[in-house]
């Protein structure tokens, strides 16, 4: 049997708890941190507390942001997003908890979706903590730098590596109702992921009878966990995803290659299970 036929049967049994990182979204255009397209990851992410502490460290997160927003807000789901939605459709998922901040999932299809990190098409304010819309941001950044251009490297995070020349002179706006220190609405390195939020996300999978990872390296606790507490369950983890991951020692399954490809094949086999089940219309 081969491992896509024993993904199948794994997934055909229903309540699969799915959590992807950012290998699902390379197909989209966005790099990923550890895979084939994240060795040539530039620059240190931002940490909570830089960003905070500094108005130079918020004005180059801003600027390289800025930039950054053009690729990550064009970018379209893949077919990876359109089988793992396919699979919500047919009921055959617990739930889905992804790394990503890209929101592709969701407009892949997909409905009962945690997004572990938050996502960058939100902005919060850390005095008032009003959601506004991104684009509503990129509307009002674009106003208060009128003929500023600058281009770069696109990193994982969905900023882009600029230098200090470029982000020099940019303009950083605040919140519109208080005033008040804006940032995208996803955890930085160095912040807590919110407590009930990661409380959901460990009652998904231990909820589920299978958990299958998309995407992800598991080389940080913040994956990790979940794939270690169903295996303190005794529950079957299934992994797909290009090159070794952290988790690979825990897997009943584990699958190197494209995700696009072998997720589309899955969807594929298990709808002509679907099918051959199903009496022929008018069949006695």
């Amino acid at each position: 049997m081969t491992a896509i036929a024993e993904l199948a049967d794994l997934v055909a049994r229903g309540d699969v708890a799915v959590l992807s990182g950012a290998g699902l979204s390379t197909e989209s255009g966005i790099p990923d941190y550890r895979g084939p397209t994240g060795r040539a990851r530039q620059a240190e992410p931002m940490t909570y507390q830089r960003f905070v502490a500094s108005a130079q460290a918020r004005q180059r997160y801003w600027a390289r942001s800025h930039v950054g927003w053009r690729q990550i807000g064009l970018a379209r789901p893949n077919a990876g997003h359109r089988a793992v939605a396919e699979l919500e459709r047919r009921g055959l998922l617990a739930g889905i908890v992804t790394q990503n901040v890209d929101g592709l999932h969701q407009a892949g299809g997909a409905r009962r979706v945690v997004e572990l990190h938050g996502g960058l098409d939100r902005v919060m304010c850390l005095t008032c903590r009003e959601r506004t819309p991104r684009a509503e941001l990129e509307r009002r950044l674009h106003e208060a730098n009128p003929g500023w251009q600058a281009s770069g490297t696109i990193n994982p995070d969905g900023d882009a590596v600029l230098t200090d020349a470029q982000v020099a002179g940019f303009r950083v706006v605040d919140c519109t109702g208080c005033g008040g220190l804006l940032k995208p609405d996803v955890v930085f390195f160095g912040e807590n992921v919110p407590t009930p939020r990661v409380d959901e996300c460990f009652g998904i999978v231990t909820r589920a009878r299978a958990l299958l990872v998309l995407g992800s390296s598991l080389m940080i606790k913040s994956g990790l966990r979940f794939v270690g507490r169903a295996a303190e369950l005794g529950i079957p983890i299934a992994i797909v995803n290009q090159g070794p991951t952290g988790g690979d020692g825990a897997a009943a399954l584990t699958l190197d290659a494209p995700l696009g490809a072998t997720l589309t094949e899955l969807a594929d086999r298990l709808q002509a299970r679907v099918d051959v089940r199903e009496p022929v219309s008018g069949a006695q």
